[in-house]
């Protein structure tokens, strides 16, 4: 029996990764709780227990003298079926407590790293997954948003964080966590783990693209292809476990311009201005590259802004001199400003009255030398013409919305109440063309002019000739000299 219990003991331990020590220690206390509820003591000290290590003999004992040392051995078969059952309650308990713990230890030395668990099951829209002997939970905020696992599946995840939930801990997992793509790459490229790539900043948005900024200590390992690997085979490895999302791997660069402008490839930038004082970045591309730099619904330019750490205003050549232009008009008939003035304020990437008033009179004091009244008088125009500009924008987006609003309700009309009108008469309706004439409007002049013809042949005398030959007749006159034409071999041979 005793050596049963060591081997009972042996086992619990190896399975929840609980120390043997712990264990038998647990076993000792619940046998003095037996003790105690057999004796009815509240006295904590008046029974003990031990266990031995070797032979797994238990024996237990009440303090009569404390003084003396006097005890009284107890039998475990004279503790009864009560007792018996506090000690099994207690054991219990302890053990709970005791791997509870140990998962606590575990997975709080593995936080951050990558993981692969089996899918068990959803509650409440978050994934549970079986890692190793504990479960995991995955939030809705932290999965990648259409992607859906069935029972049994394999799911590569990030141990995001570990917390003690009271009688148990909480393992947070995560496949939308940045970190998650920047454990995938240490894992799919040696150089990253190695350290000699460096993954200096991140951007993502969950199951649709990440834009990674990295450089290499060394001069002879470039980056961006070490990243992509040989015919795109690494990074392709990182796609796929991602569900196809995008992944822009972008050289990182000390200098914010040139970082910025790496930042909204494939965009071509034509020029980048900064503006410290806001921490806004004006960058200007050609027309044709626009809707390129801003992507699909503004997520290169939003992932750039977030890579950088800039907020990014994307203009093109004729936005931008409009905007220099009018700052120019606003800000040169006041007395005291000098050219020199602005061209400093144009270095310091003050490209629009907004800018101006938006900076204040401290920094224009400061940063442009200005006297306090100067100043004011400055920012006071800009603010007055970015009021009128502002209220400009404001007219032509509601005339633009206006007129959005009128086209697609004319075009609606259209076919809610075209049904006389053919297809190509729809069209060329919503395209603004002329409207094609109804299948009455077509017939009505070719019966007017059948009419007249009949009405001709029945007025004319009877001559013995034919009204409709008189055409070919004169067709055959009128013939070339050179030749006779095919209107007159066709006579002929008639």
């Amino acid at each position: 029996m005793n050596s049963e219990t060591l081997r009972i003991l042996d086992s619990i331990a190896r399975d929840r990764n609980v120390d043997r020590e712990l264990l038998i220690t647990d076993l000792e206390q619940a046998m003095v709780s037996a003790a105690r509820k057999h004796f009815n003591s509240l006295d904590t000290e008046e029974f003990g227990c031990s266990m031995d290590r070797l032979t797994g003999e238990i024996r237990i004992w009440r303090n009569i003298d404390e003084e003396e040392g006097e005890t009284e051995e107890i039998t475990l078969e004279s503790l009864g079926r009560i007792p018996a059952q506090t000690a099994k309650q207690v054991m219990i308990q302890k053990f709970r407590e005791d791997e509870r713990n140990s998962l606590l230890d575990e997975f709080a030395k593995r936080q951050g790293e990558i993981v692969t668990g089996v899918a068990q099951r959803y509650e409440g829209g978050a994934l549970v997954v079986q890692i190793d002997r504990a479960e995991g939970f995955m939030p809705r905020s932290e999965q990648i948003p259409g992607e859906q696992f069935h029972a049994g599946d394999r799911v590569r995840c990030l141990i995001l964080d570990v917390r003690d939930a009271g009688n148990q801990v909480k393992i947070v997992l995560s496949r939308g966590n940045p970190e998650f793509i920047r454990r995938l790459f240490e894992a799919e490229v040696p150089e990253v783990s190695e350290r000699v790539i460096e993954i200096k900043a991140m951007a993502r948005e969950p199951g649709f693209r990440t834009k990674l900024a990295v450089s290499s200590i060394d001069s002879k390992v470039d980056a961006v292809g070490a990243c992509v690997g040989v015919r795109g085979s690494r990074i392709r490895n990182i796609v796929d476990e991602l569900g196809g999302e995008k992944i822009d791997i972008v050289r990182w660069n000390e200098s914010s311009q040139i970082l910025i402008a790496n930042a909204l490839k494939p965009a071509e930038v034509e020029e980048v201005s900064l503006c410290f004082e806001l921490g806004r970045a004006t960058i200007i591309v050609r027309d044709d590259q626009l809707s390129l730099a801003i992507g699909r619904r503004g997520q290169n330019v939003r992932l750039a802004a977030r890579l950088t750490g800039w907020d990014i205003d994307i203009l093109t050549p004729v936005e931008f001199q409009k905007g220099l232009d009018n700052l120019e008009g606003t800000i040169r008939p006041i007395e005291g400003i000098t050219d020199e003035m602005l061209d400093k304020m144009g270095a310091l990437g003050m490209i629009s009255v907004f800018d101006v008033e938006e900076i204040g009179e401290e920094a224009l004091q400061a940063e442009l030398e200005m006297t306090p009244e100067l100043a004011a008088m400055v920012v006071e125009a800009s603010a007055l013409k970015a009021k009128e500009v502002a209220e400009e924008q404001e007219r032509d987006r509601e005339d633009q919305e206006r007129k959005r609003v009128e086209d697609e309700a004319a075009a609606s009309a259209l076919l809610d109440g075209g049904g006389e009108l053919e297809g190509d008469s729809r069209a060329a309706a919503i395209l603004g063309g002329a409207p094609m004439p109804s299948a009455s409007e077509e017939t009505a002049p070719e019966t007017q002019e059948q009419d007249a013809v009949v009405e001709t042949v029945e007025s004319a005398p009877e001559t013995g000739e034919s009204t409709p030959e008189a055409p070919i007749e004169e067709a055959v006159e009128t013939g070339p000299a050179d030749g006779p034409s095919e209107v007159a071999e066709e006579t002929q041979r008639d």
